[in-house]
Order: structure tokens, then sequence, then C-alpha cells
């Protein structure tokens, strides 16, 4: 299987309805909880890629572009943007869709680096 093949197969779509529990005093989902949301989707992603135990190493640069409103659902989307020989980053974007239309949008985009380790916890290599 190529490199573009298990990117592909690797992509995570997750999806979630912001309910009030998971929001702030302006009714909009905490950022705390879009970020711990988006690394468990840039995990799955990254260990569906490598096949291998994965642990976060990074976030890199969170771009909040819109808030996202109690009562929508959202999904997130995790991909595969660059890979190393012991590490990979994963793009995960999280897009707003209104309920009751098909109004959605992008309101969230990030990045994820993740090292792939052995039993001893050392790193290795991602692709053998």
């Amino acid at each position: 299987m190529t490199t573009e093949e298990r990117i592909e197969q690797s992509k995570t779509q997750i999806f979630k309805a912001v309910f009030p529990n998971t929001t702030n005093h302006y009714d909009t989902l905490f950022g705390g909880t879009a970020m711990q949301l988006m690394d468990e989707t840039a995990f799955i992603t990254a260990t569906r890629f490598s096949r291998q135990r994965m642990v976060t190493v990074s976030s890199d640069r969170i771009d909040f572009k819109k808030p996202i409103p109690a009562g929508t659902l959202v999904e997130l989307s995790g991909k595969v943007a660059y890979l190393g020989n012991t590490s990979l980053k994963v793009r995960v974007d999280i897009f707003i869709e209104e309920m009751y239309s098909n109004h959605r949008e992008k309101a969230v985009t990030g990045e994820f680096t993740f090292v792939a380790i052995d039993e001893d916890k050392n790193p290795t290599k991602i692709l053998k």
C-alpha cells in the first residue's frame, strides 16, 4: 500500500452534538473541550495510519475562527499532513453544522504532532 493510500484510509471523521454541559457562559463550546476533541481525533488518525503506539508531543497553532454554539453539530475531520521517520502531523478541522438546515462552516483548525513509540517508550520508525 502506498503512503497516499494509507493517508486516505486513515482519514477520520467524528460527529458530536454540542450540549449545554460543554458550553461556557457565552453559550458556545469551551475552547479546551474543542482542543480535547481535536487531540482525540488526531490520535485516532495517527494510530489508524501507523497501527503503532502513538503519543502526542505537541499541538501547533490552533485557530478558532468561529464560535461553536450550543445546539449545533460538529464534525471533526483528521488527516495526516506530514510524515517523518518517527513522527507525523495530523491536521484537524472542526466544522459547525446547524441541526435543522444545511448550513455548514469551518470553525477551528489545528495540527498535532505525534511520535511512534516502542514497548520501552522509545521513538520508533513509523514505516518499517
